[in-house]
């Protein structure tokens, strides 16, 4: 089971969140056909998405990460809630690069760092808010740390790591975030960084069997656990929504698909999921907008 937990430490100074995303990451690989290096990048945005949608107010609200840094796999897109389900999918799946010195994927190559790191929050408002940072590495970690410290003027440090097998089986994935509350202080800043020296992977750690909030107390010995949840991939999709689309769409444009196409498929990027619609099913629609009014301009 993915867990993540969320806390204060330091005298309530600093605030920290972990999590192991092992499974939610394996289920991504399933449905998108991820290669490694592909894995590695949508899972580290996966678990920042997690610990950042732990973040949200209330159940309403969600966020979108979108990086896209001009490299081989194109744009990684994850939405996270704030109930714990994350969904994401990168552009091009089969990826793969390796550094040739360490043999570790290479997550910066296949992102690239010409780019951006932009964050979405639908908090319910006329107008979602958003955030956005050039890429410094592609290596998402470093990027996040970059965007907390610029964007939201929140000092952090961001530890993100994915284990892939060669067979693409997920062996380990998760994430910590340890960001400094506006009454840290500068010995609070000069311990985090100390401890984080030689911090190991995180992925090593949860492959060892550590969880979470081992991972926390490893580093910190006053942690004060607020809450834990469950993490799991999940995908809003479904049939009635796509429905839903298709009575928003131009009267010409479903006209088109009923009598020249015959049917329509819609596809899911998030989940690969994929809806099928009848010659029958679209004049259905088709009928029942025409009988409220609509007409072809």
């Amino acid at each position: 089971m993915d867990i993540l937990t969320r806390g204060l430490v330091l005298g309530g100074r600093v605030r920290v969140f972990a999590c192991d995303t092992t499974e939610l990451i394996n289920v991504a690989q399933k449905k998108h056909g991820l290669w490694p290096v592909a894995s590695a990048a949508l899972g580290r945005t996966m678990s920042v998405g997690c610990m950042m949608g732990s973040m949200l107010k209330t159940e309403k609200e969600k966020l979108t990460i979108q990086i896209n840094g001009g490299g081989p796999m194109g744009t990684v897109m994850v939405d996270a809630y704030a109930n714990g389900s994350v969904r994401g999918f990168v552009a091009d799946p089969e990826v793969h690069y390796t550094y040739n010195d360490t043999g570790k994927l290479a997550v910066g190559v296949a992102v690239g760092n010409q780019g951006y790191l932009k964050v979405i929050k639908d908090m319910g408002m006329k107008q979602p808010w958003t955030g956005q940072v050039e890429l410094q590495t592609g290596e998402i970690g470093e990027d996040f740390a970059y965007y907390f410290t610029v964007s939201e003027q929140t000092p952090s440090a961001v530890s993100v790591g994915v284990l892939v097998d060669p067979d693409n089986h997920v062996i380990a994935s998760g994430g910590l975030i340890i960001q400094m509350l506006p009454d840290a202080t500068e010995d609070d800043i000069v311990y985090v960084e100390k401890k984080l020296k030689d911090f190991p992977p995180v992925s090593s750690l949860i492959e060892a069997g550590k969880t979470p909030k081992d991972m926390i107390e490893m580093i910190f010995d006053d942690y004060e656990e607020l809450e834990v949840r469950e993490l799991h991939f999940e995908c809003n999709c479904s049939h009635e929504r796509c429905v839903g689309v298709l009575h928003t769409i131009q009267l010409e444009e479903l006209k088109a698909m009923i009598e020249e196409d015959h049917g329509c498929d819609m596809y899911c990027e998030f989940c690969s999921s994929n809806y099928h619609f009848t010659e029958q099913e679209l004049q259905a629609i088709y009928d029942e907008r025409t009988n409220h009014g609509e007409t072809i301009e």
